[in-house]
């Protein structure tokens, strides 16, 4: 058998045990092995899968993402989500739509310190739902604006998904980090100009909240400080070349701890609940890594990738559009996958095609992570949409898919303009390499 074919074979085989409900690390590795052994016989393959499995786990540069993972395990169990609610609550709760408002600023703080969307969407759920339930929200909009501020978490940095781009495709992840910060801005402003749309054209879907004098305001805004030493800490050493991305996810590990020790939050019990919330985690992102890079030696071996990648070379079209051929296959596929699955299966197959269109890597990581955001709140998967209805049974599903909508417009919307204008993404990694 030809090695091509083997390879199209094994990769047609993937599909079908994703559909008969395999988890994809093993689907992925599964049919990586089985078509490495067809190219190069099955000794060799399973020694390289032994191989790739063992330096896999052993890479100094994945250590960041247990790091990041307990540095946000730890921040979400001290209160930290709570007094970040209340301070927006303060601050734009009594405005029209109020309470969602806050409900998205709140979700994109908190994403600085957790990196990420599922964490974020079932810590503010428990924070925000109540809330809006007692001033008498449309369960749509209480319910849409918790899912989509909660994929938030995968673009402000720090992010589990931008450092696995990173590792993938050998772009710097401190770059990556510092590019997500203005989409990410841009993120929660689109959302909260959606919020202001929507209650305006129906105004009986929310009520204003209380409002707080400016003594109330400052105390709340007070007691977020934890959440902006922490950001500034971890963030502000990468912009300035104080720390690399994986010292920077230690450092933040530790002021974590150092943090909700201070207030007075760090538990015996706590601390297990983080540290066995990491393992798993980190556990989970691994075998589907290892999965991935199994997978990556199919194409690699079979010549897939390359022939791919001449075929889309070969193209008479534009760039820019099959640059947008590539987002729209992303889109259709964050229908059916998980944000996770879709970043580590397809990066190897969709970036030497972005490469040898010239296109720069960090750009092009940044308008994957937003596009892939969208399908967190789409039907039929929409993860984040699964986790609001596990903590508010009592909606309806068909409620909480329309009210993410309007979020879906604007993130479209959004997708576009930074589409269009890379700078947005690439002004602050290169105002950056002035510090280093």
């Amino acid at each position: 058998m030809e090695a091509l074919d083997a390879g199209l074979i094994c990769f047609a085989g993937m599909f079908v045990l994703l559909i008969l409900g395999v988890p994809i690390g093993f689907a992925m590795g599964i049919a990586g092995l089985t078509g490495i052994s067809l190219i190069i016989g099955p000794g060799a393959a399973f020694a390289l899968f032994g191989t790739t499995a063992y330096e896999t786990t052993i890479t100094y540069d994945l250590s960041i993402i247990p790091l990041f993972i307990l540095m946000g395990s730890v921040a979400s169990r001290s209160g930290l989500s709570q007094e970040l609610y209340e301070a927006f609550d303060a601050w734009i709760g009594s405005f029209r739509g109020g309470l969602a408002l806050a409900t998205i600023g709140a979700c994109g703080a908190f994403a600085a310190i957790c990196g990420s969307s599922l964490a974020t969407a079932a810590t503010m759920s428990k924070v925000a739902l109540p809330e809006m339930k007692r001033y008498h929200y449309a369960e749509s909009l209480a319910t849409g604006s918790v899912a989509a501020g909660g994929i938030i978490g995968i673009l402000i940095p720090p992010s589990v998904i931008l450092v696995l781009y990173g590792i993938l495709t050998e772009t710097s992840i401190g770059d990556l980090f510092i590019a997500g910060f203005l989409p990410g801005i841009l993120t929660i402003l689109g959302f909260m100009i959606a919020i202001s749309v929507v209650t305006r054209i129906w105004p009986d879907i929310s009520q204003p909240g209380k409002k707080s004098d400016f003594a109330a305001k400052m105390r709340a805004l007070g007691n977020t400080w934890g959440v902006l030493l922490l950001f500034l800490l971890v963030i502000g050493g990468i912009y300035f070349g104080v720390f690399t991305p994986t010292e920077a996810a230690g450092i933040g590990a530790v002021g974590a701890f150092i943090i909700s020790a201070m207030r007075g939050k760090l538990t015996w019990e706590s601390v297990k609940e983080a540290l066995i919330e990491t393992v798993t985690t980190t556990s989970m992102i691994f075998f589907i890594l290892i999965g991935a890079i199994t997978l990556n030696n199919l194409l690699v071996f079979s010549g897939i990738a390359n022939a791919l990648s001449d075929f889309v070379s070969g193209l008479s079209y534009p760039p820019l559009v099959i640059m947008a051929i590539i987002l729209l296959i992303y889109m259709l596929m964050g229908c059916v996958l998980d944000a996770l699955a879709m970043i580590l299966l397809t990066i190897p197959i969709f970036f030497p095609i972005v490469e040898s269109l010239n296109f720069d890597p960090v750009w092009f990581g940044i308008l994957v992570v937003m596009v892939v955001e969208l399908g967190l709140i789409t039907p039929p998967i929409g993860m984040n949409v699964f986790v609001i209805k596990g903590m508010a049974p009592e909606v309806a599903l068909s409620s909480i898919y329309i009210g993410v909508l309007p979020f879906v417009v604007a993130q479209i919307l959004l997708i576009v303009l930074i589409f269009f204008v890379p700078e947005i993404v690439l002004w602050l990694p290169e105002t950056a390499a002035q510090f280093r």
